[in-house]
């Protein structure tokens, strides 16, 4: 399949992303297709890339080396790591992978439980200012002296019986047991509710938090399938060059024009790129494996990328500056907003702990039953069952181990509070480098696209020459190994610079926290100084600082090329 339209090809990956990653994330990626320009060639593949994951691609197909495509890379039907691997393949993107992370990754749910977990405390916490129900009954029976508040001894066998709202009713006392009983202390109550409610705010920003970098790591093992299956498909191009090339020289060595020697190390080489390309199946395997792991499939299941072309993803617009970005991050990482939320539940517990003193314990008591009884010095040995109605309220004022326990406690929640405090500065400063070392990463991974490409189209001009010179019949087959070499070299590294560069995007994207496209937005200049370029939003070079900016990438310039 041939895609028709490089930029559209962005704009399909990044819709893809729309359906499958929350709203912040929908928002910047639709800011970023905003920014995309116009259209490539029809029916052309992006020029200069000679990265897709493994289609096959018959040699006629392959156009000249500078006449506006890259041959399209990929096993021929007849490749002999075609059938080595068995189980089905399942074809997988993107948007599908982050979807299957969002339901089936077990990080992602535990957080959600977690989130679950905490609102249930919450909800207990505020519950305690509702009285405990008690309902029971309880027979009490005494044989022997017993003593009179006067200081008389009596002889007495004695029962008595109560059932009712409460329990453990016995003598003359209160029912120990109340029916309705409420015992609060009342500062400690609030603060310990308001606590809960915190802690609430605080596993949600954890749990995006988690989700953020399960999502990211997702993308990462997607970027690294996608990687690996353009090893393999260079690896293929690699050696289907090999073996032209050790054909045309055992050719040669069989009619006397060349030399048995030049025959047999053309013979090597294409061994060793048999063995390449085997290793390179075996890095595809792997990274299948990697990215069902974190999916939570079977490992058994053998996952390929639906993309076939390894291009860029730009996801931030680059006018925006390093300072707005890291200003960015310092609103919007979860990682932040769970630190504030620590501070906020230590503040709360050292105003509880210093009011603490203040606050009275309060118990409220109401019982309602009946109770009957009797004993050998009343006429009733065992009746008289009448209503028993008793109401008690009890508040009292602790003041901790003289006083000591409460100063320790305010002492331990001041501790806690500026302990919160140098957290959060470690983890801002933690959001900070991420920024900066996924800014420049990007950065410099986006300059390495352009450079690789030029190599790229030298190699295949150098091959392109020394092929035909020796299909002409001037010089030497052996002398195309080293353009072939340096070829495949300059492919290599043109599909890692483009694969870093999409790993540094999710990274800076994540390590934003995810702002919406507003944040991202910036109000065009007078002229438009800093209108998108049609390659894409990475194009954009209006506000860099850098005296010479890093060369335009032909994968996405080719509409230029067409004014």
């Amino acid at each position: 399949m041939r895609i028709r339209d490089g930029s559209n090809l962005w704009k399909a990956q990044l819709a893809s992303l729309l359906r499958s990653v929350s709203r912040p994330l929908a928002s910047v990626l639709a800011a970023g297709l905003c920014a995309a320009g116009s259209a490539a060639s029809a029916d052309q593949p992006p020029p200069g890339a000679p990265l897709p994951p493994g289609s096959s691609a018959p040699a006629e197909d392959i156009p000249a080396p500078l006449g506006g495509s890259a041959p399209r890379l990929g096993a021929p039907s007849g490749s002999p790591t075609s059938g080595q691997q068995s189980g089905e393949v399942t074809t997988i993107d993107l948007a599908s992978a982050l979807d299957l992370a969002g339901v089936r990754n077990p990080e992602i749910m535990i957080a959600r439980e977690r989130i679950t977990e905490t609102a249930a405390i919450r909800q207990f916490a505020a519950a305690q200012i509702l009285p405990n129900l008690n309902a029971g009954t309880n027979f009490d029976t005494h044989s022997g002296n017993l003593q009179q508040s006067s200081g008389h001894i009596l002889d007495v066998s004695r029962s008595a019986l109560y059932f009712g709202a409460g329990a453990n009713a016995i003598a003359a006392g209160s029912v120990n047991i109340p029916g309705v009983f409420w015992n609060q202390n009342i500062s400690q109550g609030i603060f310990t509710y308001l606590v809960a409610r915190q802690t609430v705010r605080q596993q949600q920003f954890t749990s995006q938090a988690i989700r953020n970098q399960v999502l990211l790591r997702v993308s990462l093992a997607y970027v690294e399938l996608l990687r690996a299956s353009g090893r393999r498909a260079i690896a293929i191009r690699i050696r289907n060059d090999a073996a032209e090339i050790a054909r045309l020289t055992a050719a040669f060595a069989q009619t006397g024009q060349g030399r048995q020697a030049d025959a047999d190390r053309a013979a090597t080489e294409l061994g060793k790129r048999e063995t390449d390309l085997m290793i390179a199946e075996g890095e595809l395997l792997m990274a299948s494996s990697r990215l069902a792991q974190l999916l939570n499939l079977e490992p058994t299941v053998r996952l390929q990328p639906a993309e076939e072309w390894v291009v860029p993803m730009p996801l931030v617009p680059e006018p925006i500056t390093l300072s707005e970005l890291i200003a960015m991050a310092s609103l919007r990482r979860p990682e932040l907003g769970a630190s504030r939320e620590q501070i906020r539940i230590s503040l709360l517990n050292l105003r509880g702990s210093q009011i603490l003193p203040f606050s009275p314990t309060t118990l409220v008591g109401f019982s309602a039953g009946s109770l009957g009884g009797g004993s050998n010095l009343q006429p009733v040995r065992f009746g008289n069952f009448k209503g028993r109605n008793d109401f008690d309220v009890v508040a009292y004022w602790t003041l901790q181990n003289l006083g000591v326990g409460n100063r320790a406690q305010i002492q331990m929640a001041r501790s806690r509070l500026r302990q919160s405090d140098l957290r959060q500065l470690e983890v801002l400063n933690a959001v900070r480098l991420e920024v900066a070392n996924a800014y420049v990463r990007a950065q410099t991974r986006f300059a390495q696209i352009g450079t690789s490409e030029r190599a790229v189209r030298s190699g295949i001009d150098a091959f392109d020459e020394d092929l035909n010179r020796i299909r002409n019949n001037i010089g030497l087959p052996i002398e195309v190994l080293d353009s072939m070499r340096l070829l495949g070299r300059a492919r290599f590294e043109y599909l890692e610079a483009i694969a870093e560069y999409n790993a540094a995007q999710f990274e800076l994207y994540v390590a934003l926290g995810q702002p919406p496209a507003d944040y991202l937005a910036r109000p065009a200049q007078p002229g438009g100084a800093n209108r998108p370029a049609p390659g894409g939003t990475h194009m954009v070079r209006s506000n860099r600082r850098s005296p010479t900016p890093p060369p335009k990438p032909t994968l996405v310039s080719h509409a230029e090329t067409r004014r």
